[in-house]
């Protein structure tokens, strides 16, 4: 089943962080990769949003790698996916 309206706005919240770039780190991401994640994976999301600021800072900036190599292959994703140029759309003469 998808995530619904509700959720995504929950999300969107929490990724709000007031640090400029966490929060751009974290937005992207949720656009562009979230739901690519299955449902195990988009718990594992929503649990690493409860972490604290500097802990996320730290993680997602590369100066600490959490301990928890489950976590820290979920930011090294967050990250990579978040790091991606933007796509432009299709243009007729592009086909």
């Amino acid at each position: 089943m998808g995530v619904t309206s509700e959720e995504m706005r929950r999300l969107r919240w929490q990724c709000r962080r007031g640090m400029l770039e966490l929060d751009h780190l974290l937005m992207r991401f949720l656009d562009l990769g979230y739901s690519d994640l299955d449902g195990g994976r988009q718990k594992e999301f929503a649990a690493l949003l409860r972490e604290q600021d500097q802990d996320l800072s730290d993680w997602l900036l590369a100066r600490r790698e959490p301990e928890d190599p489950r976590v820290a292959a979920l930011v090294r994703h967050i990250v990579a996916v978040a790091r991606e140029p933007m796509r432009r759309p299709a243009e007729a003469g592009d086909r």
